[in-house]
């Protein structure tokens, strides 16, 4: 009987490890939440291969106000929130840059395993009025 309780508490150790492995990971995803999902976003919801061809032809320039306006909006709304002793401004910059580069990491590595999210198409299907089927006029 020794033998089958040392098992019952090493397999009562093992699940009471997994819990706590469990938690831990949870309060590790819940603290990169956003970061995480906003990665799952850019290779899972977006096209890059009808992406990359649009901001070559001049959508990068929206983009780029985009992204100032974004660090200028944040500077002011967290003018505190600074790290490593930069001015506001320049720090909420690099964050959205950072951000933009995430993005396009994500774009990168959907080319590089030739992978794109499903088509859907959200178009109706188109209704011919063809003498195909009977709806009542003869």
């Amino acid at each position: 009987m020794d033998s089958l309780s040392r098992i019952a508490a090493t397999l009562w150790e093992l699940i009471r490890n997994v819990g706590e492995l469990a938690a831990e990971v949870w309060q590790l995803g819940e603290i990169w939440a956003l970061l995480l999902l906003w990665i799952v976003w850019w290779l899972a919801a977006v096209n890059w291969q009808k992406l990359w061809p649009v901001l070559g032809k001049g959508a990068w320039a929206p983009l780029l106000l985009l992204c100032v306006l974004a660090a200028l909006v944040w500077s002011r709304v967290a003018p505190d929130s600074s790290p490593f002793g930069l001015p506001t401004f320049w720090s909420h910059l690099g964050a959205t840059v950072g951000l933009i580069l995430v993005a396009f990491v994500c774009g990168w590595f959907q080319g590089l395993f030739r992978w794109a999210p499903a088509e859907i198409n959200l178009n109706p299907p188109a209704h011919g009025h063809g003498h195909g089927h009977n709806h009542g006029h003869h």
